[in-house]
């Protein structure tokens, strides 16, 4: 039987109006606005995050725990920006054929998903070290390293890409085919080509473990380091209406060292808090493609605004990290202009240079005499909070 016996609707639609019948619109309808957007968050998140990478290598003071896991983000958003968003825009522009073979779709789909997982589990880690260094700050001292930072950023890595293979998997090549007519040319896609049911499974499972359990346990843990450093405030209010003055030296060092853990939490917590608005449509939307099987014109268009907003939101994460550390970042702020600034380099031991900067490259811990001018706690750097000397533990200590 030929196709129009089987067919007789489409007997008379040309090859292109059978590709739109069954694969939609060769391009979005959202392509341009989406590509303005895209192309301003990919300048932003690639200047930002290639300064965060440089700075960090560059500045041996830079290299601490926490700033090894901002690296790893980085280079995690530098991977979606510089591989991933071309190929989305590709897709935006031409949704068919896909021209990079079974490769290039495998690899596409190990890139999202590894990022995705190392993303959340490098944010879980690096709120792990911040509860260990707020809440226990003995510990701290011997678990908080950088040797220990490398050794989870790698083992975080494999975990992902391991991780990333089941869905991998179930990704291909998949030809249009009608009856009658036989596969149609140029109708390539990168799509699923495995039962649904698994696919399902893979997503619901990944989103769970590596959505929803990690933000929970972020939560629980920044309740816990509030609850410490509201208990460390209180303690610090009744020694101050007791008159207890002590060592006065001791007494301003140690304010110091409480004042840049406030400042390091802040800023990680609203990390956090940035992180997890601009993922949850993106598991929002894998949860609707895995849940809906019966689909309805409403739903089309609800999935497509929630599919548009999640890809948005998920290429603003990759740049909206550097622009918070030069928000609320002194040390960060002023490590930025220098790398811009190559001319302008500072004397490392000059007192005209700015507060910040003299800090920054004058320090390495926490156990330095305090500068005679005494500056504001707000100036504080807020990076090295980890090289901590054994008598500031000790005074620690006594506030647990």
């Amino acid at each position: 039987m030929g196709f129009c016996d089987v067919n007789p609707l489409e007997c008379n639609l040309t090859l292109e109006e059978l590709l739109f019948k069954y694969l939609g619109p060769r391009r979005s309808n959202y392509f341009t606005p989406i590509c303005i957007i895209y192309l301003t968050i990919f300048a932003v998140g690639a200047i930002g995050n290639t300064l965060t990478c440089i700075v960090i290598i560059k500045h041996k003071i830079m290299r601490t725990p926490t700033n090894y896991y901002l690296f790893s983000l980085a280079i995690s958003d530098l991977l979606v920006l510089l591989l991933g968003m071309p190929l989305e825009l590709y897709e935006l522009w031409s949704n068919y054929p896909f021209l990079f073979g079974n490769g290039g779709c495998s690899f596409k789909t190990l890139l999202f998903e590894t990022v995705c997982f190392a993303s959340i589990l490098n944010v879980t880690a690096l709120s792990v070290e911040r509860y260990i260094a707020v809440v226990h700050p003995l510990r701290a001292k011997y678990v908080v390293t950088r040797n220990h930072a490398k050794r989870v950023i790698i083992s975080v890595w494999v975990l992902s890409i391991l991780c990333s293979v089941p869905n991998t998997s179930l990704i291909g090549i998949q030809n249009l085919y009608i009856i009658g007519y036989g596969t149609i040319p140029n109708s390539a896609i990168c799509t699923l080509v495995r039962p649904r049911w698994i696919y399902n499974l893979v997503i619901q499972i990944t989103t769970i473990f590596f959505f929803f359990l990690p933000m929970c346990t972020i939560s629980v843990l920044y309740l816990l380091i509030g609850l410490q450093l509201k208990k460390e405030k209180m303690l610090q209010v009744l020694e101050a209406k007791s008159g207890g003055d002590g060592d006065s030296y001791q007494n301003v060092r140690l304010q110091q060292e409480k004042s840049r853990r406030r400042q390091v939490t802040k800023m990680l917590f609203i990390l956090v808090v940035v992180f997890g608005i601009c993922w949850a449509p993106f598991h929002t939307e894998r949860l609707m493609w895995s849940f809906i099987n019966n689909w309805t014109d409403e739903m089309h268009q609800m999935f497509s605004f929630v599919h548009v907003i999640s890809g948005v939101l998920f290429y603003l994460s990759s740049a909206v990290n550097p622009i918070l550390y030069n928000l609320l970042s002194t040390r960060f702020r002023e490590m930025f202009k220098e790398v811009m600034c190559h001319g302008r380099k500072k004397r490392l031991g000059s007192r005209r240079s700015s507060p910040s900067v003299t800090r920054v490259t004058t320090r390495s811990t926490v156990c330095e005499h305090v500068p005679g001018n005494g500056l504001p706690f707000a100036e504080v750097d807020e990076f090295d909070v980890y090289e901590e000397c054994e008598n500031v533990a000790k005074n620690e200590s006594s506030f647990s």
